[in-house]
């Protein structure tokens, strides 16, 4: 699968503009704030139906613009397909494949997919459980039609849930009959998206553990273990142990939005304990790893984002990932930087062919191949 080419209009920072990809390696250099890591955004907008960087999508509007049009040809298994994603200030977003809008987005994710490698991943180490809860929802959802809609499905049941909790407490009443109903639907719903990330997370540590190695260059013990209140207990039970508690918080406070995944370097958390520079190689490694899942339940090659990883690792990291790149299967890859000429040294260890742009601020200044 590969992107062919992509079309923008009042995207970010970017006015207009077209490109026209090779099917292996594309790079994109310039100065940072050129539009460089908004290329990649857009890539990843016509993937999963929405910013990386930004929740809300009217944020990725152009200022001074009422509308942005972000539009691709992709390939997948030799036939060709056109993504449209339109959207005015004020108005619903508009996805198309090949001319036919979606009566749901999630109907879209995981037809194309997609791995971002950014700075900004380290999140995923130094905040709080819901971005890593986001993390497995993501990658998961890329593969399962089906998680996406328990997942959607479980959270109108939380919502609901804790707003008729704080009805209750506001009106000082109680109806258990009114509140089972939303038990019963988060039970329905969750066990079978515990089974998934169990299952996930099963299948990814084995390779997170085989790509921290090889991109530390390290023998240290890696760890990765999927946290959720249901290895020990169904949640009917839960709900009904905590029902008091909930009542008097107002909000549930158990389920599988309580769920987390533990990082850990040689039995400690890699939060609290990791060096910048074993974060580093663990996001990558974690990163590289959501890619080969994804590659193995799809059956497809993701598009892969690298965007200035090459400014935030040290020599000896970029070499073992360039290492990594060149000899694991890969499909399409896109790179940012800041630096021409350690861009066009990048490309060479790894293929004999590649198309490098030049742009500046929203701009495409110019456009070779190698």
């Amino acid at each position: 699968m590969f992107l062919k080419r992509l079309h923008l209009l009042n995207f970010k920072n970017w006015e207009e503009a077209e490109f026209i990809f090779l099917d292996n390696i594309n790079c994109l250099v310039g100065n940072n704030g050129s539009g460089k890591t908004n290329i990649l955004d857009a890539i990843h907008y016509l993937s999963v139906c929405k910013s990386y960087l930004n929740p809300a999508d009217s944020q990725n509007i152009k200022d001074n613009t009422s509308f942005m049009l972000v539009e691709g040809d992709f390939n997948r298994n030799d036939s060709d397909y056109h993504i449209y994603c339109g959207l005015k200030r004020g108005q619903k977003k508009k996805f198309k494949k090949n001319k036919k809008e979606y009566d749901r987005l999630a109907e879209h994710i995981g037809q194309f997919p997609s791995v971002v490698i950014s700075p900004y991943d380290r999140d995923l180490i130094t905040e709080g459980s819901d971005v890593r809860r986001k993390f497995m929802d993501s990658v998961i959802s890329q593969s399962d039609p089906l998680y996406l809609d328990n997942l959607i499905r479980y959270n109108k049941a939380l919502q609901q849930r804790n707003a008729l909790l704080k009805y209750f407490a506001a009106n000082h009443r109680f109806d258990a009959e009114n509140l089972s109903i939303y038990d019963q639907q988060l039970v329905e719903k969750g066990y079978p998206i515990f089974l998934k990330r169990k299952e996930f997370a099963e299948l990814l540590k084995p390779r997170l553990l085989y790509y921290y190695s090889s991109i530390s260059n390290s023998k240290e013990e890696t760890d990765m273990l999927y946290t959720s209140q249901l290895h020990h207990e169904k949640l009917e039970q839960l709900l009904k142990a905590n029902l008091e508690k909930d009542r008097v918080n107002q909000y549930t406070g158990v389920g599988i939005h309580k769920d987390d995944l533990d990082f850990r370097i040689e039995e400690r958390s890699v939060k609290k304990f990791g060096s910048q520079g074993q974060q580093k190689s663990f996001l990558i490694a974690l990163k590289l790893a959501q890619y080969e899942f994804l590659k193995e339940k799809q059956g497809v090659k993701p598009l892969l984002l690298l965007d200035d990883i090459f400014d935030k690792l040290d020599e000896e990291r970029v070499k073992q990932l360039v290492t990594l790149v060149d000899e694991e299967e890969f499909g399409q890859i896109f790179i940012t930087d800041t630096h021409a000429k350690r861009t066009f040294e990048l490309v060479k260890s790894i293929s004999d062919k590649a198309k490098v742009f030049t742009v500046e601020k929203g701009e495409i200044l110019n456009e070779e191949e190698q």
